[in-house]
């Protein structure tokens, strides 16, 4: 359910009241682009009052350049960087992500709005995503002119609309997207671009957020922000001075050149397609809150729920997959299997004989990757007709923490590969799996993917995992996923929403108990490897959270 439809007049929210007394002025909202400069408090003078403070509440410390995209408040954290949606059953994405657009004047206030509706609104996962991002390449002349401050970047033609839409496409399928990362002192685009995952909540902020038409109709609600044109100048002041090394002659011609003739001409009439105008910026906090009110009932139609004990009996009495191949239970294979199940095995056993398993459980997998012919000379001078690896490169994944023990036997067998990490854990008030942390190679949508757990229970993590690859842009029959134990259940949760990936292990196991551990099972992989203490509770906390 979208936001109530644009009219002529979009509702314009109250300005909150003057502030009491003669107490300090407000600061200054954070601008568009950098870190807020805690050192220029003689513009910060000029700023008049715009409301009063909230009652005691720490603000939000925002990013810079080096530090991860997150939020930290006096409660939580919040990753800004986003995270692929929960997807159900089936491996689809049964709903977008709700995408609010944030338009109004340059130093309006927009980026600040958006972190206090991020905030007040209390989901861990949001994509942050600013238009400032988007300027066009310059040519060496507009480079000139820029130095110059002759170039007009309030203009709709110094952004790439096109990328705009079809990042904002791509997140709102839960897809991960590149972002390029402007560099404000030399008007260019710096080398390396920044990654950013779909999200439940994606908010879009820019001066051109509603100039155009195909981009407005990706946006669920449109909330422009307006601020009086002396603080956005002040404020302009201050950034351009402090943060991008301008002169105050400069930063002033710039805008009574381009700044204000384009916010009259093309930011201010976008103000008639928002839903919501918001007077005075973050000063209104009547405003946000009633934002953020709507917000929650639409989050609320959106929320999505796995219900475990139904994946648990859909798939009874189906015959096993034909994606799923089993390493052939020979009596070397049986008798590991014995020692490592047995709850009597010392830990050195057990890692001793866990290690020898995936190592002929990599081996199998490698059996399933494409090959070709190819003729090589032997060093008696003769052809051996042989076969050579069709595939550009092996990358190995595992899901932390289990399953990074069989990282060691992947690159015993396959020279130079490469590794990334995944960590997932489950939420233990809804029972479904949260992406917590990954580190992925660049380039991975080129390669075959060996995807390591060392056991799969319910398959909820293995699916996850799966969907954060696919988002990725890695194919799904390049997807292997390693196992040394499956139950049935993961087997065919996992193929009934992947059908082209690969799924390899050592045994399956028929049953889940109501805790959803393995059955007779392998016990906590991770506890019986690393040597640490179960869960205190009693659950399996590593094969439900790490390793499901």
């Amino acid at each position: 359910m979208a936001a109530p439809p644009a009219s002529a007049d979009a509702p314009r929210l109250p300005p909150p009241p003057a502030a009491a007394g003669d107490g300090p002025d407000q600061p200054a909202e954070r601008s568009e682009t950098a870190c807020e400069d805690r050192n220029a408090e003689s513009l910060d003078r000029l700023l008049p009052p715009v409301g009063t403070r909230r009652s005691p509440r720490r603000r939000t410390t925002s990013q810079c350049k080096s530090e991860p995209p997150l939020l930290r408040t006096s409660k939580r954290t919040i990753y800004t960087a986003g995270r692929p949606p929960w997807y159900n059953e089936h491996g689809t994405q049964s709903k977008e992500a709700f995408a609010i657009g944030l338009g109004g004047g340059s130093a309006s206030g927009k980026t600040t709005v958006a972190r206090m509706i991020i905030e007040a609104l209390d989901v861990p996962w949001v994509v942050l995503l600013s238009m400032d991002s988007f300027y066009k390449v310059l040519t060496t002349q507009q480079q000139e002119q820029a130095a110059h401050n002759n170039f007009n970047f309030d203009h709709p033609d110094a952004f790439d609309f096109d990328l705009i839409v079809s990042t904002l496409k791509k997140l709102k399928q839960g897809k991960s997207v590149k972002v390029p990362v402007y560099d404000f002192t030399t008007h260019s685009r710096k080398k390396d671009w920044k990654t950013l995952y779909g999200a439940n909540v994606i908010i879009f902020e820019g001066i051109m957020a509603f100039a155009d038409k195909t981009l407005l109709e990706l946006l669920d609600m449109k909330i422009f922000v307006d601020t009086d044109s002396d603080i956005r100048l002040v404020r302009r002041l201050r950034r351009d001075i402090s943060e991008r090394g301008r002169d105050i002659e400069g930063v002033i011609k710039q805008y009574n050149k381009f700044v204000k003739p384009a916010f009259d001409q093309y930011i201010q009439p976008t103000m008639r397609v928002a839903d919501i105008v918001v007077p005075w910026g973050s000063g209104n906090t009547v405003a946000i809150d009633l934002i953020v009110q709507h917000m929650h009932s639409q989050l609320e139609e959106r929320k999505l729920r796995w219900d475990m004990a139904a994946l648990a009996s859909a798939h009874q009495c189906h015959p096993l997959p034909r994606t799923l191949s089993v390493l052939k239970s020979t009596p070397q294979v049986r008798g590991m299997h014995t020692i490592i199940r047995d709850k009597e095995t010392s830990r050195d056993e057990f890692i001793f004989y866990s290690k020898r398993l995936m190592r002929l459980l990599i081996e199998h997998a490698l059996s399933f990757l494409p090959f070709q012919d190819c003729v090589v000379q032997t060093p008696q001078g003769q052809d051996y007709a042989g076969k050579c690896y069709a595939g550009k490169q092996i990358t190995g994944v595992s899901i932390l923490r289990a399953g990074e023990t069989m990282e060691p036997a992947l690159r015993a067998v396959c020279k130079d590969v490469r590794i990334g990490t995944i960590l997932i854990q489950t939420n233990q008030l809804t029972g479904e799996p949260e992406l917590h942390y990954l580190r992925l190679p660049k380039d991975i949508s080129d390669d075959h993917v060996i995807l390591m757990d060392c056991t799969v229970s319910t398959g909820a993590a293995a699916m996850m995992a799966v969907r954060v690859l696919l988002d990725h842009d890695v194919p799904e029959d390049k997807i292997f996923l390693l196992s040394l134990l499956m139950a049935e259940m993961g087997v065919h949760s996992v193929a009934y929403a992947f059908p082209r990936v690969r799924i390899i292990t050592t045994a399956v196991d028929k049953r889940v108990n109501d805790l959803f551990r393995i059955i007779p099972g392998i016990g906590n992989f991770g506890d019986r490897y690393f040597g640490t203490d179960a869960a205190p509770d009693g659950s399996d906390e590593e094969e439900v959270a790490c390793t499901s």
